[in-house]
C-alpha cells in the first residue's frame, strides 16, 4: 500500500514538471526509478527462490518434503538476521509458551550467541547449572553428543530442556582451561527466587547496608525490593547485585529505576516502525534520590540488567562496579504464524538516558574489578630483642603444651562457631569472611561506605 501511494505522488509531480526535466533530473523521478528497481529486484528474488525450490523437488537425489524445505529455509533466513530472531515450528513455539509461564524442566542457564559460538550468558543462582559449576562466558561445544556449531539458540534451548531428573552432559570451553570440560547436570523444575535481600552491618548502633541480589527480572521484582527496603529502615545505602542476571521483563526494570530516579528518561526503544518507538520517563512521587547506591555487574548481566545499571550510571545515581556486561540491548516480539507456529523478530533497540546503545557494547563499570578473593597477608614476623629471645621461646613452648590440652575443647567450640555462622547466614547477614571471599562485593561495600560518609557530611 505504501508503495502504491508513493507512486501516485511521484506521477503527479512528474506530469507538472515536464519542462524542468528537459534541463535537469527530478528527485521525484529518481525516487520513482529507485522504487521500481527495488520492486523488480524483490520479484526476481522471489522467482529465484521458487526456481531453486522446484529444482530441489524435481532433481535432488532423495525425495524431499516441501514443508520441511520451507521450514529449514525460514530458520536459516531468521538466523542470519541476528542471534535473537528465529522461526519457531510447532514444538519450539509450544516450548516458548511453557517457558513464559515460569516453570519448566531445564538446567537454569541463559544462553546467547557471541562471535558465532553458543555462549552461557549466565547460570541462574540456585539452579542445577549453577550447582554444577557452569560459569558465565563458558562456550557450549556439545550438548550430549551433538555439536553446537551452526546450531541456533532455540535449537540448543530445546535440547537442554527436558523432563526433570533426567541427565544431560555439556562439553564446555572455558577461558584459562587447557582442554574442554565435561559437566554432567540433572535437569530439574526451574523455580527462581528473583530477589534475595541480605544485610551487612556497619556499626554497633544498628546501621547497615542493604544488599539486594536480583537474579532475574520477573513480575515480582519491584514488589520484593520495596518490601526489603521497608523492612530495613536503618539501611544507610544499597548494593544492587545484578551479576549473572540475564534480564527479564522491561516494565520491572523501568519500575525499579523509577524508585531511585525522579526525572528525565529512564530508557527508550527505537525501531524501524514508529509504533515500536517508546520513551519511559521517571516520576517524582515516591522516589528515593538520597540513599547512596552501588551496582554490581559482570559478563552475565544482560538486557534488563544492563538497562538498570546503565541508566543508574548515566544519571549518576549509582556507582557501577565489576566487569563489562554482555551487550544485549534489542527488543523481540513473537508473532504467531497460524495456530501452531511463530516468528520471534527483533523490532527495536534499547537506548540509555544518554542516548547510547548497549547492543553489542554492554555497560562498562565505573570501577573495574575482576572476581576473586581478598588477598590477606598475615604479619607473623617476630621482631624482638636478643635479650628477650629466650623468654619468648619458653613462652611459645608453654603455649604449645596448653594447646594440646585444649584440643577437645577447641573442636567443640569450632562446632559451635560453625553453627553460629550457619545461623547468621540463615538470618541474612553477610559476615567479614563472606566479604573476603568476594572481592567485587568487598569493593562495593568499601565504595558505598565512602559514599555514605560523603552524603552524611553534606547534611
Amino acid at each position: 500500500m505504501k508503495f502504491r501511494k508513493n507512486s501516485k505522488v511521484i506521477f503527479a509531480g512528474f506530469s507538472l514538471c515536464t519542462a524542468a526535466l528537459l534541463l535537469t533530473s527530478s528527485p521525484l523521478l529518481e525516487a520513482g526509478e529507485n522504487a521500481a528497481k527495488a520492486k523488480e529486484s524483490k520479484l526476481e528474488s522471489y522467482i529465484k527462490f521458487t526456481k531453486i525450490l522446484n529444482l530441489i523437488e524435481s532433481q535432488y537425489v532423495d525425495e524431499v518434503n516441501t514443508s520441511d524445505l520451507i521450514n529449514k529455509a525460514l530458520k536459516g533466513l531468521m538466523q542470519n538476521l541476528d542471534a535473537h530472531s528465529a522461526f519457531m515450528e510447532a514444538k519450539d513455539f509450544k516450548d516458548l509458551n511453557i517457558q513464559t509461564k515460569g516453570e519448566f524442566g531445564g538446567l537454569g542457564i541463559v544462553v546467547g550467541m557471541r562471535n558465532g559460538a553458543l555462549t552461557v550468558i549466565a547460570p541462574i543462582d540456585g539452579t542445577p547449572a549453577a550447582r554444577a559449576g557452569v560459569k558465565a562466558g563458558d562456550i557450549i561445544l556439545k550438548i550430549d553428543d551433538k555439536a553446537t556449531l551452526g546450531m541456533s539458540i532455540d535449537e540448543a534451548v530445546s535440547l537442554m530442556r527436558g523432563k526433570p531428573k533426567t541427565p544431560i552432559t555439556l562439553t564446555l570451553v572455558r577461558k584459562g582451561s587447557p582442554k574442554p570440560i565435561k559437566v554432567k547436570i540433572i535437569r530439574d523444575i526451574i523455580k527462581i527466587q528473583s530477589v534475595k535481600p541480605k544485610v551487612i552491618k556497619l556499626d554497633k548502633k544498628g546501621d547497615e547496608i542493604l544488599y539486594l541480589q536480583i537474579t532475574s527480572f520477573d513480575a515480582k521484582v519491584v514488589d520484593e525490593v520495596k518490601k526489603a527496603i521497608k523492612a530495613h529502615p536503618r539501611a544507610k545505602g544499597y548494593i544492587i547485585d545484578l551479576r549473572n542476571n540475564p534480564g527479564g521483563l522491561l516494565d520491572q526494570a523501568v519500575s525499579l529505576l523509577d524508585l531511585f530516579i525522579d526525572k528525565g528518561t529512564l530508557v527508550s526503544q527505537k525501531g524501524r516502525n514508529k509504533e515500536e518507538n517508546q520513551v519511559y520517563k521517571a516520576h517524582m512521587k515516591g522516589t528515593d534520590t538520597q540513599t547512596p547506591i552501588v551496582v554490581l555487574v559482570n559478563g552475565g548481566s544482560a538486557s534488563a540488567s544492563e538497562i538498570v545499571s546503565g541508566a543508574l550510571q548515566d544519571t549518576r545515581r549509582a556507582v557501577v562496579i565489576g566487569e563489562k556486561t554482555f551487550g544485549k540491548g534489542s527488543v523481540q516480539v513473537v508473532v504467531p504464524i497460524g495456530k501452531e507456529e511463530g516468528v520471534k523478530l527483533t523490532v527495536a533497540r534499547y537506548y540509555l538516558p544518554s542516548g547510547r546503545t548497549i547492543q553489542n557494547k554492554g555497560v562498562t563499570p565505573d570501577i573495574i574489578v575482576f572476581p576473586g578473593k581478598v588477598t590477606q597477608e598475615a604479619n607473623d614476623t617476630i621482631t624482638i630483642k636478643e635479650k628477650d629471645l629466650k623468654k619468648h621461646l619458653e613462652a611459645e613452648l608453654l603455649k604449645l603444651e596448653e594447646k594440646k590440652k585444649e584440643d577437645n575443647v577447641t573442636k567443640a567450640s569450632d562446632t559451635n562457631a560453625s553453627a553460629e555462622a550457619a545461623d547468621k547466614k540463615k538470618k541474612g547477614l553477610i559476615n567479614t569472611e563472606q566479604l573476603n571471599d568476594d572481592i567485587q562485593l568487598k569493593t562495593a561495600v568499601d565504595v558505598l561506605k565512602a559514599l555514605i560518609l560523603t552524603s552524611e557530611r553534606k547534611k
